[in-house]
């Protein structure tokens, strides 16, 4: 039979959850928001059959095996606590919650309860960053000593850019490094292990009304395998974006250019990114241009999870983040903030 899903969250969820769920083989069975009616209208605008306003009368209703939940950071908690309680298998968007003790909390409800239970780091399915890891673990660069992650963009040059209310908002779990720099902590330590040491900064370039949140960060940080790197990004700088993705080793370097990784030796330098197929088309009217590369991972994503569902599921690489793997992150994200705020650097484990 094919499986069902729910999908919490009418904003990237409408516009990414759904389309990659349908494309991974699954039936999107309800879409849940804040109000029924406008709900509603939202599914039936993408085919969804029901729109709700809670997350158990969508179970209630469905029977689904899967919920998805893209909503605020301080929601994760709650809603996946109810899905987990219900018995079904759960896609969270990052970061995982709002502090460490929830993610705690989550990720021991979801192993008591025996479901799959994932984080939304969907860009592990991107064939450039699993071409970086698998360069690093074939030992391709040798020991890796360096690394370089550097990104700029001008998505929140503007004041009033818009954004989702909450990346705004500490309160709510606000701020680039957890709206984006996420993504970015989970690569890093896919690739060179846990990261132990940081030594960090935050900042505010662009006053927001709606709260105090950083829209970039500086990070120096050092791994258990005594690797070191700086990891920093702006959101509200003018001009070209900037991506710098860069892992020296002792053999060879392994960097992602254009959306491309390359490996480079004291033999050359060698494309590593297999060819595939086009990204699939965006929901009509929507002109974001990385829409397409989020809808083609996720449904990677979703796709290792239709496949475990249904027991054909290979092992090995790319595999989903789990929620102990959020939880790594978090503890990263937490480490970051008490350096920027105490202006010290950090040991992983000596926060308090």
């Amino acid at each position: 039979m094919t499986p069902r899903a729910i999908v919490v969250g009418t904003g990237f969820g409408l516009r990414v959850h759904v389309p990659a769920l349908r494309a991974a083989g699954f039936e999107v069975a309800a879409l849940v928001g804040q109000d029924a009616g406008r709900t509603a209208r939202r599914a039936a605008r993408v085919g969804v059959p029901a729109g709700f306003d809670t997350l158990p009368a969508a179970l209630e209703a469905t029977g689904a095996d899967v919920v998805t939940i893209a909503t605020p950071p301080d929601t994760h908690a709650e809603l996946a606590g109810l899905a987990v309680a219900a018995g079904r298998h759960v896609i969270c968007e990052k970061p995982l919650a709002l502090s460490v003790e929830q993610a705690e909390a989550m990720a021991k409800a979801a192993d008591a309860a025996g479901v799959v239970a994932l984080v939304g780091t969907e860009f592990r399915w991107d064939p450039a960053i699993e071409a970086v890891r698998a360069a690093i673990a074939a030992g391709r660069i040798g020991r890796p000593h360096t690394a370089t992650v550097v990104r700029s963009y001008p998505i929140l040059a503007a004041a009033d850019a818009g954004a989702p209310g909450w990346w705004f908002d500490p309160a709510r779990g606000g701020g680039w490094l957890r709206a984006n720099g996420t993504h970015l902590i989970d690569q890093l330590q896919l690739w060179l292990g846990p990261i132990v040491e940081v030594s960090a900064t935050l900042g505010q370039a662009v006053p927001r009304s709606g709260g105090g949140a950083d829209d970039g960060y500086g990070v120096l940080f050092r791994t258990a395998d005594g690797a070191v790197g700086v990891l920093q990004e702006c959101a509200a700088a003018w001009g070209e974006p900037v991506e710098v993705t860069r892992v020296a080793g002792t053999a060879g370097t392994v960097s992602v250019a254009d959306g491309r990784a390359r490996l480079t030796t004291p033999d050359g330098s060698h494309d590593l990114t297999p060819d595939v197929a086009p990204p699939p088309s965006t929901e009509p009217g929507d002109t974001r241009p990385w829409t397409a590369q989020e809808i083609a991972s996720y449904t990677g994503l979703a796709r290792w999870l239709h496949q475990r569902l249904s027991g054909t599921a290979e092992a090995g690489f790319p595999r989903p983040a789990t929620f102990a793997d959020g939880l790594a992150v978090l503890r990263v994200v937490e480490a970051i903030q008490a350096s920027a705020e105490q202006r010290r650097t950090i040991t992983l484990g000596g926060l308090a």
